[in-house]
């Protein structure tokens, strides 16, 4: 069946039968090419049979549709002309793991983080409006990312203006509780049927003709006899008060049932809708529907016993929940907070040892930064673990409510640098560059698992002001040199030489290490720098390389805009030294495995190497 489907509008021939058939197939598909490239395969298996019955009725090129995150869009994509790259899903060169406008013309809008989905279709149904083009504007949002503020700030403007538009709420338990029930789903029938809405506007044309004083008298008491009528059966949800008719909620596994509400909705579009749908997160597939968390976003794995291939060493993000588990065990005003990502950041074990002190507040990042400047106040230290792509989102949170008044928070940031498959949305590549500007603000890198520690145990007794570590995925680098006292704003010289000096802060620092050892060969003597912070940047151990060393090279896995190599460069600026920075070009780095993503970006050792070799000529 499904290979029979060269584009999305042939669903609309197939019978209600065959489109459950091609349901199974898709999710087939889907498990097939995850396990093998990883992915986020529960919440795109769960949002399988909405996705179908979006194409039954909505034309993908007309009508345009937003998908919220990506993590639920594989279906689309194979639906959508790209069942045959499929395979390539995440790799370099191949599809991306979430929607792109510059990789289909079915993808209305580029997304990767959470709740953004109504607010862009919103634009998008206003910028139809304006234009006067035809064409209905759909978002989905679900998977968590209606706990995001953004998602209900755009909820408020829409309920607001009023405009044609439909948002798709898939609830798979990881956003808000259902209330099935066989009275709203009839209610849902009538709220958007045509004889409903034709009765009310006309009743709503004819008080309009009346006198002003009058006729608005007439329409509150209308609206409040409407609302009390419909209350008397099932109590207003928060997206009647704002604006938006509440459709639901419906099985989201029936196509059929999905589809006619669909239709209805389209055919009868009059102001903001929105359709609660029920969905299962992993659906199809056991081990997925056993364990949603771990399937949401999943390195390759067995598809017969569902395992992981389990890499040797521990990742930067088990060091950290271990670490701060026991610290946390002999300082009782430790707390961790994360935004709904206690599995990735390494706080799931915390969470059951602490719960008092741990706080998951859900896709609410700005919240998270303040929430934790409040703690503070109050004698507490927060550490904050959010991936660098994320913290982002939360920068005037950091500058007004934490760094202008020298909170001692701590900002856990993972995933910094390269992370791979996940892309451009997801590469940790500027926040060097977005946390060198903020005043009062530590900077830290570690270069290895010990290290790591041992930043987090000086974090923990520096009161200060706020701390940013930065810290990358994976498996964490193994370092036997004995490591040195951390002492703020002071880097750490591993090894004295002359003339040249390598420079290498946080993970780069293995890349340093390894191109001083190729420089040795030459016979050459470079000095080896461990930098460990950004800020305080160690002006005097700088200086005192000014005296005998004429070039110096750094070397980072961020933005080369505004990040390290860029500072060490303005500092040496007004003297003879010559700096020489390599880093991420700036530019959206692709998906792809990080090994390749350096290659291309000439970020491998022997290829720094290289081109210091020319330079040095």
């Amino acid at each position: 069946m499904l290979n029979k489907i060269k584009n999305p509008e042939e669903i609309k021939k197939l019978t209600f039968k065959d489109l459950e058939k091609l349901a199974t197939e898709v999710r087939e598909r889907i498990i097939e090419v995850s396990s093998k490239n990883g992915g986020h395969i529960a919440p795109s298996l769960g949002a399988t049979d909405i996705t179908i019955a979006l194409l039954k009725i909505f034309d993908p090129l007309n009508d345009r549709i937003i998908w919220d995150v990506g993590h639920q869009s594989y279906p689309y994509k194979i639906l959508t002309e790209r069942n045959e790259k499929f395979d390539t899903l995440r790799q370099f060169d191949g599809i991306s793991g979430f929607n792109n406008t510059a990789e289909s013309k079915y993808d209305a809008f580029s997304v990767g983080h959470a709740s953004t989905s109504i607010s862009a279709a919103l634009g998008i149904s206003l910028g139809k409006n304006i234009r006067q083009e035809s064409g209905s504007t759909v978002a989905i949002i679900g998977d968590g990312a209606l706990t995001g503020g953004m998602a209900f700030e755009a909820l408020n403007h829409a309920g607001h203006l009023q405009k044609d538009m439909l948002v798709i709420l898939n609830d798979n338990h990881m956003s808000i509780s259902k209330t099935v029930g066989g009275l709203q789903s009839y209610l849902a029938k009538i709220l958007v049927s045509k004889f409903y809405n034709k009765l009310k506007d006309g009743i709503w044309n004819f008080f309009q003709k009346l006198p002003k004083r009058i006729s608005r008298r007439l329409i509150i008491a209308l609206q409040t006899f409407e609302e009390n009528l419909i209350n008397t059966f099932a109590p207003v949800t928060i997206f009647e008060e704002i604006g938006f008719k509440y459709v639901g909620p419906i099985d989201g596994h029936d196509i059929e049932k999905m589809s006619t509400i669909f239709r209805k909705a389209k055919e009868n579009m009059i102001g903001p809708i929105l359709i609660h749908v029920i969905t299962q997160k992993g659906k199809g597939y056991h081990h997925a529907e056993n364990d949603s968390t771990k399937f949401h976003g999943i390195a390759p794995y067995e598809i017969e016993s569902g395992k992981t291939v389990v890499k040797n060493g521990k990742s930067y993000s088990k060091i950290f929940g271990e670490t701060l588990s026991e610290m946390a065990i002999k300082n009782k005003n430790i707390v961790a907070i994360t935004a709904a990502m206690a599995d990735g950041t390494g706080l799931s074990d915390f969470a059951k040892k602490f719960p008092d002190r741990f706080f998951d507040v859900g896709i609410a990042e700005q919240h998270a930064i303040t929430f934790a400047g409040g703690l503070a106040t109050r004698g507490l230290k927060p550490f904050i673990a959010i991936y660098s792509t994320f913290m982002q989102r939360a920068i005037d949170q950091i500058i007004h409510d934490i760094a202008l008044q020298k909170l001692p928070v701590v900002l856990c940031l993972d995933r910094a640098g390269l992370v791979g498959e996940d892309g451009a949305t997801h590469h940790g590549a500027f926040d060097f560059s977005y946390l060198n500007f903020v005043p009062n603000l530590v900077i830290m890198a570690p270069t290895c698992a010990t290290e790591f520690s041992e930043m987090l145990k000086f974090a923990e007794n520096f009161d200060d002001g706020p701390i940013a570590i930065r810290y990358p995925r994976g498996t964490a680098i193994k370092d036997n040199r004995i490591i040195k006292k951390i002492e703020v704003g002071k880097v750490e010289i591993v090894k004295n030489g002359e003339d040249i000096a390598v420079l290498g802060i946080g993970k780069s620092f293995d890349d340093a290490e390894k191109i001083v050892k190729l420089l040795e060969k030459d016979g050459l003597n470079p000095t080896l720098i461990n930098p460990r912070f950004l800020k305080p940047f160690d002006k005097n151990s700088l200086n005192n390389l000014a005296i005998n060393h004429k070039i110096i090279f750094t070397i980072e896995d961020n933005s080369l805009v505004g990040g390290f190599g860029s500072t060490v460069k303005g500092f040496f600026a007004s003297t003879d030294v010559a700096v020489y920075s390599f880093g991420l070009p700036d530019k959206f780095i692709t998906h792809g495995n990080t090994e390749k993503l350096r290659e291309i970006n000439q970020l491998e050792p022997q290829q720094i190497y290289n081109q210091i070799k020319k330079i040095i000529k």
